[in-house]
C-alpha cells in the first residue's frame, strides 16, 4: 500500500514509518521538523518537508494518491496548548481538516489518528477508563484531541472515508525528544544520563499509564487490515506514579540522588489510566513490554 504518515520524523511517527516500509509498503512522510529529527527519517521514506496545514499538501496528495494517511503530526505539549491554545488549535484542527479534505478528494480509503487517552478523558471517575467513559479534557490539546476524533465522524458520515482513532497512554521509549516539557521518562533519563538535577511537578504521586513505543507501534500495524472504523484505548491499564519512573530510572542508571520538587502545572491530570479491552477484543492487541524492560531500553539508546 501507500501510506503517508505526517509526523513521520518525530517519536512515534518515525517508529511507525520504519514498520511499515519493514512490512514492504511505500511509506512518504510530511514533517516540518519543530520536533522531529532528521536522523529519524527512514531512507527509504519519501520526504515532503512541509506543514500539515500547508496548501501545498494537495500537491502531495494529488501526485501520491495513498491508500492510507496515518496522521501522527501534533502540537503535543499540554502545558504549551494551555499558554497558547491558539496555537494549539491551529496545528491540531486546522491541519487535520487540511489532511481530511485531501483524502476526501483524492480516495483515500483509510485514516489512522493518533488521539489522546492520556488527555481526552479528562479527571476520571472510572479506572482504568474505558472508552465509554465520559470527555471532559482539561486542557486545551485534550479538546483539539476530541475536536479531531468529532472531524473524523463527520468525514466518515458525509463521506465514507474510514478510520480508526487510537487513544494513546503515556507512550515512551527510544526516540523521544527529551526537551521541552512533553515525555517524562525522557526527561527524567537525560538529565539522569548527564549527572543534572531531576525536577519533579508537584508531589510526584500523580499517575500516568505508561506504554511503550513498539506495543503502540503493532496496534498502528495491525489497524492497516482492520476492517473496523473506531476508537480504541492503546494503554496497559496500568497506573505508574511519576515517583515510581524516577525511582526505576534512578536505579537503572546509578543516578543516586534525590529530586527536586517544584509547584504542580496547570492543565494536568492526577490520575490517568485507561483499558485497553475493546482494542484487544476487535484487534487482538495487547502491551507486551514491561516497564522495567521498556526503560532500559530507552536509557540503552539514549546512551
Amino acid at each position: 500500500m501507500k501510506i503517508l504518515v505526517t509526523g513521520g520524523a518525530g517519536f512515534i511517527g518515525s517508529h511507525i514509518v520504519d514498520a511499515y516500509i519493514e512490512a514492504g509498503h511505500q511509506v512518504s512522510i510530511i514533517d516540518n521538523f519543530a520536533t522531529g529529527r532528521r536522523e529519524n527519517v527512514n531512507s527509504q521514506a519519501t520526504l515532503y518537508e512541509m506543514n500539515i496545514k500547508d496548501p501545498k499538501v494537495k500537491t502531495v496528495f494529488a501526485d501520491e494518491q495513498f491508500d492510507i494517511v496515518n496522521m501522527q503530526a501534533a502540537q503535543m505539549d499540554v502545558r504549551l496548548s494551555v499558554r497558547d491554545p491558539l496555537f494549539d488549535a491551529e496545528n491540531n484542527i486546522l491541519g487535520m481538516i487540511n489532511l481530511l479534505q485531501n483524502c476526501v478528494e483524492n480516495n483515500v480509503k483509510k485514516v489512522i489518528f493518533a488521539s489522546s487517552g492520556g488527555a481526552i478523558y479528562g479527571e476520571q471517575e472510572q479506572y482504568p477508563a474505558p472508552e465509554t467513559h465520559p470527555l471532559q479534557p482539561y486542557s486545551p490539546y485534550g479538546i483539539t484531541k476530541l475536536t479531531g476524533e468529532k472531524y473524523l465522524f463527520f468525514y466518515k458520515l458525509s463521506y465514507g472515508l474510514d478510520y480508526v482513532a487510537f487513544r494513546y497512554a503515556n507512550v515512551y521509549g527510544p526516540r523521544q525528544n527529551p526537551h521541552g516539557e512533553a515525555g517524562v521518562v525522557a526527561i527524567f533519563a537525560q538529565a539522569m544520563l548527564n549527572d543534572q538535577e531531576v525536577y519533579i511537578n508537584g508531589d510526584g504521586l500523580q499517575t500516568r499509564d505508561f506504554v511503550y513505543v513498539d506495543d503502540v507501534v503493532n496496534a498502528n500495524l495491525l489497524a492497516l487490515e482492520s476492517q473496523h472504523t473506531d476508537i480504541y484505548n492503546v494503554g496497559t491499564g496500568k497506573e505508574t506514579t511519576i515517583l515510581t519512573i524516577y525511582e526505576i530510572l534512578n536505579e537503572l542508571t546509578g543516578y543516586g540522588k534525590s529530586a527536586k520538587h517544584r509547584s504542580p502545572q496547570s492543565g494536568e491530570q492526577r490520575r490517568s489510566v485507561i483499558a485497553y479491552d475493546k482494542i484487544a477484543q476487535q484487534m487482538d492487541w495487547a502491551p507486551h513490554t514491561e516497564l522495567k524492560t521498556g526503560l532500559a531500553e530507552t536509557l540503552k539508546t539514549m546512551k
